[in-house]
C-alpha cells in the first residue's frame, strides 16, 4: 500500500535474497521507482527459496511495487544497458560479495563518475576491508557473528532461529542510510556512498546489550534482559502459552500477583524488591508456572487485563493473522498478477495521516519489464530484438 513521498525517486536494485530487496521494498512502499536487475536465465535465486508456482512466498512479499529488468551484466551490451538505467537513476543498491561489483562495472567510483547525484548503497555480509571481507555471509552467520544469536538461544543447545533477523535488520539499516543520503543531497546537491552489513547493522540493533557488557563486564545470555524486564511466559491449562512483561514499574508486578492470587509472594524475602526478583528470577518462575496452569490461556488473560498487566497471547502466524485487531488495523494487503493469480501479503510499517494510499503491485516474474524499460531508455524494437537475440537480455519470464 504505497505512499507518495518519493514518487520522483528512482532506485535501480542489482540484489538478490533478502538485505538489498528488503531495503529497496521499503523505498517502494514510499513510493520510489524500483527496478530489479536479474540475471540469466532464471533471476535472483529467491525466488526459489520455497515451494511456489512463479516464486517463493518469501521472494513475493519482497518484490511488490517492483519492476524487473533480467540483463546479462557480464556482456558489454548488458552493462551499457545498465549504466543507461543508472545515468538518470537516484539510488543503486547493490549486495554483491565485496570487489563484485567493480569486477562488473558497477562500483561505486564508476557510477558516481557517471551520476554524481546517485546515493550508492553497499550492503556486505561483514563489511568491505579485511579480514572478513571475502566471506561468504548469509542471515544466521550475522546474527551469530553480531552475538544476536546469542542472545536468543540456549548456546549448551544452540537452535537456529526461524526468522532471516539479521537480513531484515540489515535491509531496515540500508533503507535508513538510503533515505539519510537523499537528504544529504538536498544540501550539497551530490550523491554519496552508503554502507552497511550483517555484522555492523545487528551489533548497533543489539548496542544496549553491548552497552550493559561495557558498563559491568559481565556476558549477556539470552536470561539478562528477560530478568530486567521481569518477563514470563507460561504455558496455561488448555497447553496454549502466554507472555507478561512487567517491565521496571512496581505497579505492574503487584499487579501480576493479585491477578494470580499470589499476593503471598510480594512478602516473601526471595522476591520482595526488584533486586530480589532479579536475584532468583528462575525461582520465582518456577513458583508462577503451576498457578498458570490452573486455567485456560482465555481465562488468564481477562484476569490479568482486568489488573491492567502488560499481558497478550504467543500466537503463531495462523492466530496473528485471525485476531479480530489485527483484522481491524488493515496491515493485510491482496495483489493480483494475470499469470501468478491473487495473493496475501502484509503491508508496510507505518502509516502516514493525510496521505493518500494507492494499490500495490504485483510482485514481478523474471524480466517481465524488459521491454517497457528498454523503450523507454529509447532502444528500438531492433535494437530490443538483438540484444534478445545475442542473450544479453530476457525478453519475457520463463514460465
Amino acid at each position: 500500500m504505497p505512499v507518495s513521498i518519493l514518487k520522483d525517486v528512482t532506485v535501480i536494485e542489482c540484489a538478490t535474497y533478502v538485505t538489498g530487496p528488503y531495503a529497496t521494498s521499503l523505498l517502494a512502499d514510499l513510493g520510489a521507482r524500483v527496478i530489479k536487475i536479474e540475471s540469466l536465465p532464471d533471476g535472483d535465486p529467491y525466488r526459489y527459496f520455497a515451494p511456489g508456482d512463479y516464486y517463493s512466498p518469501n521472494f513475493a512479499h519482497l518484490h511488490r511495487n517492483k519492476q524487473s529488468i533480467s540483463l546479462d551484466l557480464k556482456t558489454p551490451e548488458g552493462k551499457k544497458i545498465s549504466l543507461d538505467l543508472t545515468r538518470n537513476a537516484d539510488v543503486f543498491v547493490e549486495n554483491f560479495r565485496p570487489g563484485a561489483a567493480e569486477r562488473l562495472g558497477l562500483g561505486y567510483e564508476t557510477l558516481r563518475a557517471l551520476n554524481s547525484r546517485l546515493v550508492y548503497c553497499s550492503i556486505s555480509a561483514f563489511g568491505e576491508s579485511v579480514p572478513y571481507a571475502r566471506k561468504p555471509g548469509f542471515d544466521t552467520l550475522g546474527q551469530a557473528m553480531s552475538g544476536l544469536l546469542g542472545l536468543l538461544t540456549d548456546p549448551e543447545e544452540p537452535k537456529i532461529m526461524g526468522v532471516a533477523l539479521s537480513d531484515y535488520i540489515t535491509g531496515l539499516s540500508a533503507a535508513y542510510g538510503i533515505l539519510g543520503g537523499l537528504l544529504a543531497r538536498q544540501t550539497s546537491g551530490q550523491g554519496l556512498k552508503v554502507e552497511t552489513s550483517l555484522l555492523q547493522a545487528t551489533l548497533s540493533f543489539i548496542g544496549e546489550t553491548a552497552a550493559g557488557y561495557f558498563s559491568t563486564g559481565t556476558v549477556p545470555n539470552r536470561i539478562a534482559r528477560v530478568k530486567n524486564g521481569h518477563a514470563f511466559a507460561f504455558v496455561t491449562r488448555d497447553n496454549l502459552p502466554l507472555v507478561i512483561h512487567c517491565s521496571v514499574p512496581e505497579k505492574f508486578w503487584l499487579a501480576l500477583l493479585k491477578a494470580a492470587d499470589r499476593m503471598e509472594l510480594a512478602e516473601d524475602a526471595k522476591f520482595k524488591t526488584r533486586d530480589d526478583r532479579r536475584s532468583n528470577f528462575e525461582q520465582l518462575e518456577k513458583e508462577l508456572a503451576p498457578t498458570f496452569a490452573t486455567r485456560d490461556r482465555e481465562q488468564w488473560l481477562c484476569l490479568l487485563e482486568e489488573n491492567d498487566v502488560p499481558a497478550s497471547p504467543l500466537y503463531n502466524m495462523k492466530e496473528v493473522l485471525e485476531d479480530p485487531h489485527v483484522l481491524h488495523l488493515g496491515i493485510t494487503e491482496e495483489v493480483e498478477h494475470p499469470k501468478t493469480g491473487k495473493a496475501k501479503f502484509i503491508g508496510g510499517p507505518v502509516r502516514y495521516e493525510g496521505l493518500s494510499v494507492e494499490k500495490s503491485g504485483s510482485p514481478p516474474l523474471p524480466g517481465e519489464h524488459t521491454d517497457t524499460i528498454l523503450a523507454e531508455l529509447g532502444y528500438s524494437r531492433t535494437e530490443i530484438e538483438k540484444l534478445s537475440k545475442i542473450g544479453a537480455i530476457q525478453l519475457q519470464a520463463k514460465t
